[in-house]
């Protein structure tokens, strides 16, 4: 089931309207379910009792995530403003 949710190729594809979307939808839940039910009922307890006893996210770690991609995305928005000007610039003085 996790190679069916994270492969490329799909046993319906994406593109084909409805059933391509469908068979994700079916199939992924249905492999969570069948996991959660594999699993032994003493080892689902101790790892929900370690799952409660780790420290909760740091949501300062999360605003500084957000704030590297944005001025990611600020720089590359830039530089390709600045490689479309240029090309411009470069391509008027041809023009004329």
């Amino acid at each position: 089931m996790v190679a069916h949710t994270f492969s490329p190729i799909d046993l319906i594809p994406d593109f084909i309207p409805i059933l391509g979307y469908l068979d994700d939808l079916v199939i992924t839940p249905f492999g969570i379910w069948l996991a959660v039910r594999l699993v032994p009922a003493e080892v689902m307890a101790e790892a929900r009792n370690n799952a409660q006893q780790l420290p909760g996210p740091d949501s300062r770690l999360g605003r500084v995530g957000a704030m590297i991609v944005v001025v990611v995305w600020l720089l590359v928005a830039a530089g390709v403003g600045l490689l479309v000007y240029r090309l411009i610039e470069s391509n008027s003085g041809q023009l004329t």
